[in-house]
């Protein structure tokens, strides 16, 4: 088993890793945020590959991040689950700053990025009704609750904004009357993508701040970087146990999620695109 963490906004390097390296991938959509970092978690003998989001130096935005880079890049290291953080707004009066929220709903409003590896020359259309992996979910919460002092929130909708600019007042209070819980600008797509990958996929998100709609309260990057730090141990905490909990023999839908869901006939697919998405589609095409 090969474990991916994906590290977001605070988490800019590796857990307590050993025999580290750093790998530089190529993908044939780039490269990723920065090289991975691949180590052994431990005294797990877990192999870990990290990759900060925005890269070491917060240096991309949600709407140019290499989304399919990042992913790729794991899935061509052999990874199986990959484990997320996120920073959050709160969208409830409930969640305040310094909770975590293990979501298990998306909505989707971001609209300027790629949202999967098969926008040519193949079409998948695969089902996304659940977009966290259900079991890794479990694990996460499980390792949250055991392993840190902070409130720990099971569930809940993710609804992601295009930024890198915050609500508006308008859009805050709408987000609310729908009933969802927490707002930030980057589970899409990567969820979508470890699905397409037949990854288990699943996040952590810490909450540092009410976005806009709180009348004492107007989200700054001052308090999210502020909070974010504050949340860096617990987030740690949380994909450290969760590493040590996941079971070695675990195998979930999300492996086999490709399956049945290439809609282009094999014989359509040029062979330079079998060879450049193998990692992804070798199982299923000729």
């Amino acid at each position: 088993m090969t474990i991916g963490f994906i590290g977001g906004s605070g988490i800019y390097d590796a857990l307590p890793l050993e025999d580290t390296r750093n790998v530089d991938v190529e993908t044939p959509f780039g490269k990723p945020s920065a090289p991975l970092t691949v180590g052994e978690f431990g005294d797990t003998g877990r192999e870990v590959v990290f990759v900060p989001r925005h890269g070491p130096d917060h240096a991309r935005s949600p709407t140019t991040l290499p989304y399919r880079a990042n992913v790729f890049a794991l899935k061509q290291m052999g990874v199986t689950h990959v484990l997320a953080s996120n920073a959050v707004g709160s969208l409830r009066e409930d969640l305040p700053p310094q909770t975590l929220v293990i979501p298990d709903q998306i909505y989707d409003r971001t609209k300027h990025r790629d949202l999967t590896f098969f926008d040519e020359d193949v079409v998948v259309h695969q089902p996304f009704a659940d977009p966290y992996c259900a079991e890794l979910n479990e694990v996460l919460a499980d390792a949250a609750e055991s392993a840190t002092d902070a409130d720990v929130v099971r569930g809940g909708t993710y609804v992601c904004i295009e930024g890198p600019q915050y609500s508006t007042r308008a859009e805050s209070e709408f987000y609310r009357e729908q009933g969802w819980d927490v707002i930030g600008m980057t589970t899409i797509p990567e969820a979508k993508l470890a699905r397409e990958a037949e990854m288990a996929y699943a996040t952590v998100t810490g909450v540092t701040d009410y976005d806009v709609w709180k009348a004492d309260s107007e989200v700054t990057l001052d308090e999210v970087l502020a909070n974010a730090a504050e949340n860096e141990t617990a987030i740690k905490e949380t994909v450290e146990a969760a590493i040590r909990a996941l079971p070695e023999d675990h195998e979930c839908a999300c492996h086999t999620s490709l399956a049945g869901t290439i809609n282009t006939p094999d014989e359509a697919i040029p062979d330079s695109t079998k060879t450049d998405l193998e990692p992804l589609i070798g199982e299923y095409v000729e």
